[in-house]
């Protein structure tokens, strides 16, 4: 494996469209709009863009519900405005990666109209179709992640289907090799295109048990837990036929060439390995989601580290995620302050760093009122904050109407402080959070020792979390203040210079004893091992 390939060693930012910038006026951000705002893309620092769903759709969940695989849906432009955007976009230097829809279709798709319109159809099969039980309840008791049976009884087809998300999003069938062949057609299709690489959506769920059993409820289930929870998804969920599956789409990934396949699959550590493939010939990044949900605390982090490094796969390269479209932002989650000290975690460890848009302004969730809610989920289970329209709300770019967003009205509101908390009052600021991503891309990109360096934990206790990145003789040591107080930490060999502070300012000068302000991360250079 090319330990330089752009992928391990650039950072990747996703732009979720709706909501990154308007150019009609419609109030929903396009793809000019993406193209308006590269440069502040490549001011950042990053490599490559992730673009959430762009296909035609009827955006009963906002995209992930694809009816033609194969060009851009009008509210975002046309395949013209995509090349230009992919043009622009190469120009620049950054590489393009597009979200994969593999689990399921929307509901308009023309396979499965075709698939509904007869028992004898070519494509009946291309869909999960199946009798209900006896007295005519659904096959199982299999649960949509959006809450409610994953079952549906067409009138039309005279049986249900299955969808593991909303009755709109019926599942594909990839035991089917047209199917296979179909999908991996649409990816040549972007591949031929130009794009450089594919986010694969839900791909846990690609393949559901063949026996089709019940799966068996979840012990620790409460109410105001998510329903799917009520159950084990050991029949639904990281079946052994998805990692053939997988490798298909590597193979074709792999005949284009320094291409990247990622995969989203929420995980426990070690099933999560398997989905680099035996011989590494599954996903190049498995997203690693695991920060998001581990508790803020130098001990729980440090372990989650060394636990996610101890299972790598020989050869396996490394990927970590702060937050996206599906979670509470990290700001929301741990506070402003220690948001700073997150940023230099996540622009510090091993591996392929992942920033969802507004977190390098540090933007928090946006409370919707019942009446502007968008997303199907928490319309479906309403009451327990399962929403995700909070993190999906427009970039405040301007302290001008509407943020500079848009020019009409936004599809979801701003957040309330958007006149402060915006991009363009950041970017003078010295010390901005826009100003800290800025520095720690830039310093990223400037040491080896970060961007493919070794990792090594140094220190870990109730406050303060540090490691050692290092190659060669380079030596950088990362100390994070993980609490609101003062902290005293001596490292195991002398520090000479202090890189960067998520103060952005000038530390104290260097003593033996490394002092950490409140909610201060730093970023020193050590002396190197003597001989």
């Amino acid at each position: 494996m090319d330990v330089n390939a752009w992928w391990q060693t650039g950072v990747i930012y996703q732009v979720y469209p709706r909501s990154f910038q308007d150019t009609d006026g419609d109030g929903v951000g396009d793809l000019d709009g993406i193209r308006r705002r590269l440069h502040h893309l490549v001011d950042l620092g990053v490599q490559a863009i992730w673009i959430s769903p762009i296909f035609p759709s009827p955006m009963r969940d906002f995209g992930y519900d694809v009816s033609d695989y194969c060009d851009i849906d009008p509210l975002f432009g046309r395949l013209a405005n995509f090349d230009a955007l992919l043009a622009d976009a190469h120009a620049a230097g950054l590489k393009v990666i597009l979200d994969f829809v593999p689990n399921h279709t929307s509901d308009r798709h023309p396979w499965f109209a075709d698939s509904r319109s007869s028992p004898n159809s070519p494509k009946r099969d291309w869909y999960i179709w199946r009798d209900g039980k006896p007295g005519g309840a659904p096959p199982n008791n299999w649960e949509s992640e959006f809450g409610g049976s994953a079952w549906t009884f067409d009138q039309v087809a005279g049986q249900y289907y299955y969808h593991a998300y909303l009755k709109e999003q019926p599942d594909l069938n990839w035991r089917n090799p047209q199917v296979q062949d179909a999908m991996c057609d649409v990816l040549r299709f972007w591949f031929d295109r130009g794009v450089d690489g594919f986010r694969v959506d839900a791909i846990h769920h690609l393949v559901e048990d063949e026996d089709e059993r019940d799966n068996p409820a979840n012990p620790d289930w409460r109410p105001g837990m998510p329903p799917a929870d009520r159950w084990l998804q050991t029949r639904t969920v990281d079946q052994p036929g998805v990692h053939e599956c997988i490798k298909l789409m590597r193979h074709v990934a792999d005949r284009y060439g320094n291409k990247v396949m990622i995969g989203e699959a929420y995980l426990p550590i070690d099933q999560l390995m398997a989905y680099y493939g035996a011989d590494l010939s599954g996903f190049h990044l498995p997203f690693n989601f695991h920060l998001i949900s581990t508790d803020w605390q130098p001990r729980a982090i440090a372990s989650l580290i060394e636990t996610y490094e101890a299972a790598l796969p020989q050869g396996g390269w490394p990927n970590w995620v702060l937050g996206n479209h599906d979670r509470a932002r990290v700001a929301s989650r741990i506070g402003p302050a220690q948001a700073r000290v997150a940023a230099m975690l996540l622009l510090t460890l091993r591996g392929t760093p992942t920033i969802y848009q507004g977190e390098e302004i540090g933007m928090q969730d946006v409370p919707i009122p019942p009446s502007l809610v968008q997303d199907p989920f928490e319309r479906n289970v309403p009451g327990l904050g399962l929403g995700r329209d909070p993190v999906r709300t427009p970039m405040p770019w301007t302290s001008e109407r509407h943020a500079g967003f848009t020019e009409g009205q936004p599809w979801l509101p701003l957040n309330a402080d958007a006149d402060v908390l915006n991009v363009a009052r950041q970017i003078d600021d010295p010390r901005s959070m826009l100003s800290l991503y800025r520095a720690l891309i830039r310093l990223r990109g400037n040491e080896a020792a970060l961007s493919v360096g070794a990792f090594r934990l140094v220190h870990v206790d109730d406050h303060v979390l540090a490691y050692e990145r290092r190659i060669a003789d380079q030596r950088l040591l990362i100390a994070l203040n993980m609490t609101d107080r003062v902290q005293v930490l001596r490292p195991p060999r002398p520090a000479c210079e202090a890189l960067l502070s998520t103060y952005l300012d000038h530390p104290d000068p260097l003593r033996d004893d490394i002092h950490l302000r409140a909610d201060e991360g730093l970023i020193l250079r050590t002396l190197p091992d003597v001989a």
